[in-house]
């Protein structure tokens, strides 16, 4: 690994086409995309590219796809963990592995699937990385899916102090939270990133490393702006975090193929299939396409603002 993973980390989307295989092209697009809109590194089979519902050798391809793509320009960090059984999970890290990411992303409750507590996740976690190559940096994601499991203080400090993690995308939603692990983890490698719009800026000027929240797919510049000038420009930071805070609640009208309705507009890719939400989104939230109107207008309107500060 060149250099460090932080900043603003979009969590790639994964485009399908109409007889649902990924669609090449279009993820082409979509990561020139977010490399011209502020991408610090990207977060390839994730929760958000539907990695729940993708096979073992479509994990592999697109993991490998977007570090050949991206090629070097930006890190990329890889995960696609997804199983409880232990040699499964092996299987899946190590194909994540030989994508050449710049780092390996382990997910918490695969670690603890019974919820049995720190001995199991201890175990668990000795097991893989006596097996993982040992020289791979990894990261930790307390994905919400197929339950949030948080890390005690106890767990972060034993990633943490082990030398081989790189970054923890933080899901505890609670800035009190990330503020502590921030100071627990100061002078190791592991570098805390919050995955919550509602508390992004305040996070980042408490000292996390970045952002890597569902909307980096829709505006990741103005969070890098906020993280890199916010700070000089206190009233439109006002402004852009409070329009970044209410666009974010529409996550939960159908993403992440709503994030797909909003790059087939912007031209990035034709499809909105999803795998993850089998329904047509548009009958179910009758709506969305005012919410999207509403989010593009108020994106086009913050980049303004943001740009007359300079002119």
């Amino acid at each position: 690994m060149t250099y460090p993973i932080q900043g603003i980390v979009p969590v790639m989307i994964t485009p399908f086409t109409e007889s649902n295989t990924i669609d090449y092209a279009g993820l082409e697009r979509l990561i020139e995309w977010y490399l011209a809109n502020g991408a610090d590194a990207l977060f390839a089979v994730a929760q958000s590219s539907e990695m729940q519902f993708l096979s073992l050798a479509e994990r592999r391809e697109l993991g490998r796809f977007v570090v050949r793509h991206v090629n070097g320009r930006v890190p990329v960090v890889v995960s696609g963990h997804v199983s409880d059984d232990p040699f499964e999970q092996l299987r899946e890290l190590t194909a994540a592995a030989e994508s050449g990411a710049d780092a390996v992303v382990l997910v918490s409750n695969h670690l603890d699937p019974r919820q049995q507590g720190t001995e199991t996740f201890r175990g668990n976690l000795a097991w893989l990385l006596d097996k993982l190559p040992a020289d791979m940096p990894l990261g930790l994601y307390e994905c919400p899916a197929p339950y949030r499991r948080l890390l005690s203080d106890e767990e972060l400090m034993l990633c943490a102090e082990s030398g081989r993690f790189v970054l923890l995308k933080d899901v505890s939603c609670d800035l009190a939270t990330v503020k502590r692990r921030v100071a627990l983890t100061q002078g190791t490698p592991l570098a805390i990133i919050n995955a919550n719009a509602a508390i992004a800026y305040d996070a980042m000027c408490a000292g996390s490393a970045g952002f890597t929240g569902v909307f980096t797919n829709f505006h990741p510049d103005l969070y890098r702006w906020l993280r890199l000038h916010g700070p000089a420009h206190p009233q439109v930071a006002a402004e852009v975090n409070a329009f970044l805070v209410t666009a974010a609640v529409s996550e939960s009208l159908g993403y992440p193929a709503l994030a797909k309705v909003y790059h087939q507009r912007l031209g990035t890719f034709a499809g909105i299939r999803s795998r993850t939400i089998p329904f047509d989104i548009r009958e179910r939230f009758w709506a969305l396409d005012a919410v999207l109107d509403q989010i593009m207008a108020g994106t086009a309107q913050m980049r303004a603002k943001i740009a007359g500060l300079t002119a």
